[in-house]
Parts: structure tokens; sequence; C-alpha cells
């Protein structure tokens, strides 16, 4: 069978079941237009380019795969926080386990709600930043997310938002199949912060659309964790617009396969765009493949870019990284950086990557680096002989390796919620 046929027979067979949810005309054009794109493109596969790293077929699969419920013992992350809760359980909103959604400067309504009315500030959004960011680049799976997402919520900052709001996804089924869709538009000279975590589901499909506007600023943290046996694909699309900033870190610790997209778009001069991640894999007894793939494109003039990504990997673990930064012909004096490193602490792990620049304008600054090694051996001699025995030793070294990717995040109180978390994983995972 050709490689397109089966790809819309994958795509044939998961869509069986599925219907388009109800709601406003425009929004029924919105899902209708994403199911377009995607019967014009078909499900992924390892054929594809970007996902020769990364076989998507439990992805593609009609009905979830299972995956057993897992518990720490620990307080999840961000406990410790101020924050507004939003809670989904299986991908569908707990109204009784959240806050109030009413915050100064912020307005926040569910994904059905503000779906459901004719005249919405989110329809000039919804789709739309998935829609930009299939070109020059597929991406079937977030297209597949914006026809048949079924809930999420939608995120209007008109200030400085006075705490984080706080995205929690809890995991109460064994096959649960959740698909999320948020958007969040932060306006001039707005400021918000969103922080997400939780396994959320058996499987989840979720996708973050953020516009932030002249002079705002944008900061969105996220740890996924707990369960082992979860799968994830993840996407944010972000546009910029002139002095405005953008920065977000994931934690990846568990999961049999985790992938996480970055399509971020700078349209305004003076831009600036982190995009880190830190990922700590342990294959053992059960799978885990970690993907981050990022494409930044700077069209606009004077922007800064950096793409940060450490990854820890043992026991069989894999590790992937894609990432590219476009520079267009006008978007002079581009600063583009971008890093990604691999620590594995054994011969059976390995890590994939795939740094690409493509750069048509002459005034620019870009670089890029990856690397791949094992534990500095004189380093850990150092620490031995000073009388700290080699768990310890190999942990603290393996915090040290992550602190880059860890200081790209700006709120203090959040990198050291982050480390607490790598230090409980290290603890459990020691020997």
């Amino acid at each position: 069978m050709a490689a397109p046929a089966l790809k819309h027979d994958m795509l044939a067979a998961r869509l069986d079941g599925l219907t388009l949810p109800e709601g406003a005309g425009w929004s029924v054009e919105a899902r209708t237009s994403a199911l377009s794109r995607l019967n014009a493109m078909g499900l992924p596969g390892k054929r594809d380019e970007y996902w020769k790293y990364t076989d998507p077929a439990t992805l593609n699969q009609p009905q979830a795969p299972r995956a057993g419920l897992f518990e720490t013992g620990e307080a999840m992350p961000f406990s410790g926080i101020d924050r507004l809760k939003i809670v989904f359980v299986d991908g569908v909103f707990d109204a009784e386990a959240s806050d109030d959604l009413a915050m100064d400067g912020v307005e926040i309504e569910r994904l059905s709600d503000a779906m459901s009315r004719d005249i919405h500030w989110v329809r000039d959004l919804y789709g739309v930043l998935e829609t930009r960011g299939q070109s020059p680049v597929q991406r079937p799976l977030a297209a597949l997310n914006t026809a048949h997402a079924t809930d999420g919520v939608v995120i209007r900052a008109t200030g400085k938002a006075p705490k984080p709001i706080s995205l929690i996804y809890l995991h109460g089924t064994e096959t649960s199949d959740a698909i999320l869709h948020h958007v969040v538009k932060v306006e001039d000279g707005a400021e918000v912060t969103v922080l997400e975590n939780g396994p959320a589901a058996a499987r989840l499909s979720k996708v973050m659309e953020v516009e932030v506007a002249d002079g705002s600023a944008f900061h969105h943290v996220r740890a996924q964790g707990r369960d082992h046996e979860r799968r994830a694909v993840t996407h944010m699309f972000a546009r910029l617009g002139r002095e405005s900033v953008y920065k977000s870190f994931s934690l990846t610790v568990n999961g049999v396969l985790t992938r996480n997209e970055q399509v971020v778009e700078f349209v305004g001069d003076h831009g600036v765009a982190h995009i880190a991640g830190a990922a700590l894999g342990d294959g053992g007894k059960d799978a885990f493949h970690q993907d981050d793939t990022v494409f930044v494109t700077h069209d606009a003039t004077d922007c800064e870019s950096r793409q940060v990504f450490k990854k820890v990997l043992r026991n069989g673990a894999v590790g992937v990284f894609q990432g590219k930064i476009l520079v267009k012909p006008h978007a002079q004096r581009t600063d583009g950086y971008q890093l990604s490193q691999s620590l594995l602490l054994d011969d059976d792990s390995t890590f994939q990557a795939k740094p690409e620049l493509e750069i048509y304008a002459d005034d620019v600054q870009c670089s890029h680096g990856s690397t791949t090694g094992a534990i500095d051996e004189e380093a850990l001699f150092y620490l031995r002989s000073r009388g700290v025995p080699e768990g310890p030793a190999t942990d603290l070294l393996v915090l040290a390796f992550l602190a880059e990717a860890i200081q790209e995040i700006e709120a203090e109180t959040l990198r050291d919620d982050i480390l607490t978390r790598l230090q409980g994983w290290l603890d459990r995972h020691s020997g």
C-alpha cells in the first residue's frame, strides 16, 4: 500500500466515532476548515521528515492505549505557589475542583462557552495560529485537535495578572483520551503567567494558541510527569508583536511517549522568545521517549530567540530534539541561539538531534550547538574524593547539567519548585 493511502486509511480509522462539537457558526466553520486541512494531509507516519525519530503509531490509532494510574506520594508541582487553579479530569473541566475564574486583569472562560456565542474575541484566534503553523511543516495532529477539541479555556489578559493561572490535568481512567485546546490573548502592555502540570489522560492531545501583542509578556512553565505509561502530543503556536516577550519552559519526566512542539513567529520588531526544556528519562521496565520539536520564524527586525534543551537519559531512554530557526530576508539584526545537549548515563540510551538554521538576511547573529556525552569522570572523582558518595555526586552533576535550561524560568519561586521536582525524581530513581 502506498504511503499516502496508508496515511489516509489511518485517518479514516482515527476519525471514526469522532464528531465535530457543536457551537456558533464561526466555530463550526473553524472546525470544518481544520478537518479539511487534516484530510488533505493525512496522519503523520515514520516516513515524514519531522517524525523519523518518533513513531506516531500510538498517537494515530483509534483508541488510546491503556495507561495505568501512578502516584508518587509527593505534592503536585506548584502546590505551594499562590495561583488560580483550573482543573481538568481526563480532559473534562471540573468546576468543583477549580477556583472562581474571576481575576483582576484577566478574563477566563471555558472554551465551549466562548464557542457557543456568535460574537467573541476568540473567533479571531481559534485555529488561526495553528493554520499559520502548518507551513512550511505540516502538523496534522494539531489540525485534528482544532477540529475535535472537546474542552479547554480561553484567556484574555488586559493588564498584569496578579498571580499565575494554573492548568491542572488529572488522570482518572486508564483508557481516557483527552483533546484539549486553549487560546490565550495578551493585550498591549499586559502580562500573564500560565502553569501546566499533571498527566491528563492515558493519551493527551493539547494545543495552545498564544497571541502576544505589542509590549506584552507571556510566561509559561509546565511539568509533565507522574504516570509512567501516559502518551502525549502537545503543540504551542505563538505570534509575537513589537517589543513582546514569550518565555516557555517544559520539564518532562516519566511517560512512554511525549512529543512537545513549539511554533513561534515574530511579526513585530524587538521581540524576545526563549524556549527551554529539561527531560529526565529512565527506561527501566517502562519505555521513555521524549521529543522536543521547535520551529522559530523571524519575520521582523531586531528580535532575539533562544532554544535551550537538556536531556538526561538512562536504561534505554530515548531523547529527540528537532529545532529550526528561519530568518526571512528583511529580518535584519536577528539574534538566534540554539543549544541541545544530552547526558547519557549508560550505553543503552540514545539522543537524536537535528538542529537547523535557514537564513536569508545578511546582518544576523545565529548559532546552534548539539552535544552528547557521559558524566564527567574528573568532576565525579573530585566530588567523591571529598567524601560525597557516588549516587549523590552523580545527582549533583545532573542538576548542574540541567541548570542552564532551568535558568530560563524567570520567576525564582517557579525555578525552585522545578528544582524540587527534579531532586525528588532523582531520589526516587537512585540506584
